[in-house]
């Protein structure tokens, strides 16, 4: 039976994209299925959100193409500057010590977006927009995938469906993968600040009992505020005036940076950690945050998720080129097995940075400003976190296995 592609991939945004990016030279037959018009994604909310981009993260997207046209729109992270509020422990990570241009990359979410759907389009990708997809059935040789394009209603085939499709992912929910959700009580405020003090490429990462505040470089003299506040005080922060709001977060995050004034409107974005109990099902497979939500205390989140699209992009086009079933299920569940690992390590990781130190008890406070202090003086401990930093602690996934 011929099937109507290869592979479907339900979602239009950065993972769904940068994968069909990844394999638009293969010779699959494949098409980007997405609930949103491009004008609504482009009006998105989260389109606001400032991506802390780790140097693996940048060597992947330049392999796929799209880091040398957005290169201009981020800013370096040349030093990352770690504290604890009240307490003495301080790190400093450098990139000139680790012999790197830049420990990473800050940029907006929507300037990599609006690039990404403008290379797809470029590439001729087919876009089936707005379409949602509301039924699928697994096959030995085909999943049947049902859509719904405003009043009509059409089913697809394909060898295989990939769930890119978010946070609330609607493949993850009609194949009835349950979900472990971890609550933290904690909200992040994000907006956008202009500093009197030059940031010098400087990030900081600022640890206080109500959760951390990061302040990203931005161009010149502005800072990306992430700011993680317990759910009851980012309300309060939300229902006051912004220069009551500004006053607190001068208040804690000090001077450093001289004085702080907003440049861009408050969001509040509650948090959890969220992560499907598996990732493959039939003939489907969730990546990115249909798979992961983190905490965003050490900005791994799309880091996590373009390895996600990297390793199944490699693994496809192999898997391709011997001519083998693209949605067999030991394929699949060699993916699954093989971004297990990074899963648990960087999960892990978050959590328990969260958990460190989103709170003031005396014991954890000193232990962590002892381990705090004795990180700045240990070359080797540095560099082990400035490596987990950069998004290279593991194997770098690579492209370029086409045959």
């Amino acid at each position: 039976m011929q099937q109507d592609y290869d592979l479907l991939i339900a979602g239009g945004g950065l993972a769904g994209s940068c994968l069909a990016l990844a394999l638009k030279d293969t010779g699959l037959r494949m098409a980007i299925v997405e609930a949103n018009t491009r004008e609504q994604l482009y009006a998105s909310p989260s389109g606001d959100r400032a991506l802390a981009l780790a140097d693996g993260t940048v060597k992947m997207l330049e392999a796929l193409g799209i880091w040398q046209g957005i290169r201009q729109a981020a800013t370096a992270i040349k030093t990352i500057h770690i504290s604890d509020r009240g307490h003495f422990g301080k790190a400093r990570l450098s990139a000139q010590k680790e012999n790197v241009d830049a420990l990473g990359y800050v940029i907006s979410a929507r300037d990599i977006e609006t690039h990404v759907a403008r290379l797809a389009s470029e590439a001729n990708i087919e876009l089936i927009c707005p379409a949602r997809v509301v039924g699928l059935m697994s096959g030995d040789n085909a999943i049947h995938v049902s859509l719904k394009h405003g009043d009509e209603s059409f089913s697809l085939s394909a060898k295989l469906l990939i769930g890119a499709d978010g946070g609330s992912s609607s493949v993850r929910k009609l194949l009835d993968i349950s979900q472990k959700v971890t609550e933290y009580g904690q909200t992040a405020l994000v907006t956008m600040v202009k500093t009197s003090v030059p940031h010098n490429n400087t990030a900081y990462e600022r640890f206080t009992a109500s959760g951390p505040l990061a302040l990203l470089p931005v161009g010149n003299n502005e800072c990306a505020v992430v700011w993680t506040r317990t759910d009851e005080d980012a309300k309060a922060l939300m229902a006051g005036s912004e220069k009551d709001f500004l006053s607190e977060l001068q208040d804690c995050f000090g001077y450093r940076l001289g004085e702080l004034a907003l440049a861009a409107p408050r969001r509040a974005f509650p948090l959890s950690l969220i992560r499907a109990e598996k990732m493959v099902s039939g003939r489907a497979v969730i990546i990115g945050n249909a798979a992961h939500q983190l905490h965003p205390v050490a900005g791994q989140g799309f880091n996590l998720g373009l390895r996600d699209v990297v390793v199944l992009a490699e693994m496809l086009i192999q898997q391709h080129g011997d001519i083998q079933d693209i949605g067999a299920a030991d394929f699949l569940n060699r993916y699954a097995k093989a971004r297990q690992k990074d899963h648990d390590l960087v999960v892990g990781f978050t959590d328990n940075v969260v958990r460190i130190f989103s709170n003031d008890w005396l014991a954890p406070a000193l232990i962590r400003n002892i381990g705090l202090t004795l990180l700045d003086h240990i070359p080797a401990a540095k560099a082990l976190l400035a490596r987990q930093a950069m998004g290279l602690a593991g194997r770098m996934p690579r492209l370029g296995r086409r045959r």
